[in-house]
């Protein structure tokens, strides 16, 4: 039976609830300890605008929540928060009904792997994983290879033209339960830099030490694309409608709420049925469109 979600709060089944428990992280990680500081009100935290310390803490939630003993990422690549991520992993969890085997296709894994990593040792879904940027796929093969438990679940895949999303990806006898991905937001490199000098000057209000660059990291496919994020889930749609017979769900995150409407405006023209999962976490709203072409 689906749970009841809060306003305000994670998904029922997300690990994350809460304040992090910083004491069971840094003994499964004894290097976070040393980015571990006090909050204005005496709480342990760590200095989300560093991003050495927010990878860490990353490697510490991987570790203890997922058993992935062996994860890192290239220095200026993205650092994704971990409670989010599996928020959305959660919500799709939702669609589907008790069946073992799920095959899912992740769009722009990142070379973070990190909703492969989530979903194989959460659930066990097996995961095709694709990416734009041959890098990205690089260190997420690094990652399959160097954690046994993500051998057999997880398989990669380049894709090698920029026009496209699940064509070259998904082949002639691939079937899918659920498709997933996180859309760049931003349709310049401009606009992708003034929002993460935004997000560093929110972190570090009233810290005299402002650390510079970019706080989470991101390499041009993971922040921005030509059209931003509505035109990418617009080409998304529309090729959606060739696989419909291959795929039973396709999902997206989107980050913007007036990409909402005119996104299912376009799936309902091409006769998807569509429902909005809207997630939250504290004042932070957002929400994944899901679709799909067959009978529910």
């Amino acid at each position: 039976m689906k749970k009841e979600v809060k306003k305000g709060e994670l998904h029922p089944n997300n690990p994350h609830k809460g304040r992090y428990n910083f004491e069971t992280l840094v003994s499964n990680l004894p290097e976070l300890k040393s980015f571990i500081t006090k909050s204005p009100v005496g709480e342990e935290t760590i200095d989300f605008s560093d991003n050495q310390a927010v990878i860490c803490l990353n490697k510490a939630l991987i570790k203890t929540y997922y058993n992935i003993d062996n994860w890192d990422i290239p220095a200026g690549f993205l650092c994704p928060p971990i409670p989010g991520r599996a928020d959305y992993i959660h919500y799709i969890a939702d669609l589907l009904s008790k069946k073992k085997a799920i095959n899912v296709l992740d769009i722009g894994t990142g070379a973070n792997c990190i909703y492969p990593i989530i979903g194989s040792q959460t659930y066990g879904w097996n995961y095709t994983a694709s990416d734009i940027d041959p890098k990205s796929i690089e260190n997420a093969q690094k990652i399959i290879d160097s954690n046994e438990n993500l051998k057999n679940k997880v398989k990669l895949k380049l894709q090698k033209d920029k026009n496209h999303i699940f064509i070259g990806i998904i082949e002639k006898n691939d079937r899918f339960d659920l498709t997933m991905c996180n859309p760049p937001f931003h349709s310049s490199l401009e606009e992708a830099l003034k929002a993460n000098k935004r997000k560093v000057d929110n972190l570090n209000k009233g810290n005299k030490d402002i650390k510079k660059g970019l706080n989470f990291g991101g390499q041009k496919a993971e922040l921005w694309c030509p059209g931003g994020e509505r035109l990418f889930l617009k080409k998304m749609a529309k090729e959606s409608a060739i696989f419909a017979s291959q795929v039973y769900y396709f999902t997206s995150l989107i980050s913007n709420k007036e990409n909402v409407k005119p996104t299912i405006k376009v799936l309902e023209k091409l006769g998807a049925k569509c429902q909005v999962l809207e997630m939250s976490q504290g004042q932070k709203i957002s929400r994944v469109l899901a679709w799909t072409f067959k009978k529910i």
